[in-house]
C-alpha cells in the first residue's frame, strides 16, 4: 500500500500558514503530514523558522483524520531525550494516536545554536541509538534513570503517556547506520530513493520489516506552477540547497554557508532533480522512483510559501489522483 503526504515546511512558512496548510491538506485527501523541526531555515530566501513542536500542537487540533509526524527531530543535542520523549507523548494524546515521532541524527543548522560543538557522524549516531533507548523507557510511564556514554536521566517519569504509545521512524543512510537503528525503529525515514535502504533494513536481525510491520517513508521536492520558468525561479532561488547531498547538508552551520556552497548552482541544475512546471506526470514519474525503491510512504514538498495556496486549490487534488492511479496498492 502506498500512502501520500504534505510536508508542513517550517522553513518557509509561518506558523499560522503551517496550520491552515494543514486543514487544507486534509480536506484534500493527503494521507499523512510531515513537519520539519527547525530552528533556521536552509537559506535565508526562505524566510522562516517556527517552533515545531507549537506548530503541531494547533494541527492536532485543526485537523481530525490525516497522520502527523515530526521529519525529523533531533534528540541529542538541542533537545534532551528525556524532553523530547515528554513533548512526544502530549503530542500524541492531542493527535489521539495519529503522530509518528520522526528522529534523526541531527543537521549542524539547527544543533549548533546550543553551543555544545558538532560531533562525528558515528558519534551522533551512538547518541541517537542511546537516546531511543531513552525515549522508549519513558514512554512506558514508569520513573526511569539512566546513565549511559552521553546522557543522564534522574528519576524521570513522562505522567501523561498515550494507551497506544509513540510509534518512531528513524532517519538511516549507509549501511552502519541500518545496522545498529533498524531494530530499534518502527519505521525507516529515507531522503533518496534507495532500494538498498529498505533492503538493508528489511535483512538486520530485530527489524521490522518493511511491507508488512514497518513503513519506508520518503520525502521529495516539487516546485509546481502554471509558468515553468517561474516554477525554475523559485526552485532555484529557494531549493538550491538540496543538491549538495546529505553528507554536505548535515555538515554545514549556517543559511550563509549554504548559500555561499550553492553561488554555482544553476538553474537549470536543480530543475534537473526537481520537477518544476505545470506538468503533473512529471511530478507522477520523479515520485514513482519511490514505490519502485519499496517505499510506502511519499511526503510532497511543495517549494515555496508563495502560490502554496494555488497549489492545494488547483493542483494537488488531480496529482494525488495521478500518483494513486499509478502507484501499486495507493490507498484513496
Amino acid at each position: 500500500m502506498t500512502r501520500f503526504g504534505y510536508t508542513l515546511m517550517t522553513e518557509q512558512s509561518g506558523p499560522r500558514e503551517l496550520v491552515r496548510y494543514a486543514v487544507a491538506a486534509e480536506d484534500l485527501g493527503f494521507d499523512f503530514e510531515v513537519m520539519s523541526d527547525h530552528y533556521s531555515p536552509w537559506l535565508t530566501e526562505q524566510g522562516h523558522a517556527p517552533y515545531a513542536w507549537t506548530t503541531l500542537g494547533a494541527v492536532a487540533q485543526a485537523t481530525s483524520r490525516v497522520g502527523l509526524m515530526t521529519y525529523v527531530t533531533c534528540p541529542t543535542l538541542r533537545y534532551h531525550p528525556a524532553v523530547v520523549a515528554q513533548k512526544a507523548a502530549t503530542l500524541q494524546i492531542l493527535a489521539e494516536g495519529r503522530f509518528t515521532l520522526g528522529l534523526g541524527s541531527g543537521e549542524n543548522l539547527n544543533e549548533h545554536v546550543v553551543g555544545e560543538g558538532w560531533p562525528a557522524i558515528q558519534d551522533r549516531q551512538d547518541m541517537l541509538a542511546e537516546a531511543v533507548e531513552i525515549i522508549r523507557a519513558l514512554h512506558t510511564g514508569e520513573l526511569v534513570d539512566h546513565r549511559g556514554e552521553y546522557f543522564q536521566v534522574d528519576s524521570a517519569r513522562v505522567w501523561d503517556v498515550p494507551d497506544e504509545g509513540v510509534e518512531i521512524g528513524l532517519a538511516v543512510a549507509g549501511d552502519r547506520a541500518i545496522e545498529a537503528l533498524a531494530p530499534l525503529g518502527d519505521h525507516l525515514i529515507g531522503v533518496e530513493p534507495e532500494s538498498s535502504l529498505v533492503e538493508g533494513w528489511n535483512a538486520v536481525d530485530g527489524a521490522k520489516r518493511i511491507g508488512s510491520d514497518a513503513r519506508a517513508i520518503g520525502q521529495i521536492p516539487i516546485c509546481w506552477d502554471p509558468d515553468r520558468d517561474t516554477a525554475v525561479k523559485k526552485a532555484h532561488e529557494q531549493f538550491r540547497w538540496f543538491g549538495g547531498g546529505w553528507p554536505v547538508n548535515a555538515d554545514l552551520p549556517t543559511p550563509a554557508g549554504f548559500a555561499g556552497a550553492t553561488q554555482f548552482v544553476r538553474p537549470e541544475d536543480v530543475a534537473d532533480s526537481i520537477p518544476c512546471g505545470p506538468d503533473l506526470d512529471a511530478v507522477v514519474e520523479a515520485v514513482s522512483a519511490y514505490w519502485k525503491a519499496g517505499f510506502t510512504d511519499i511526503a510532497l514538498v511543495q517549494i515555496g510559501d508563495d502560490g502554496q495556496d494555488r497549489f492545494l486549490a488547483e493542483a494537488a487534488g488531480p496529482l494525488l489522483e495521478k500518483l494513486r492511479a499509478a502507484a501499486p496498492g495507493a490507498t484513496g
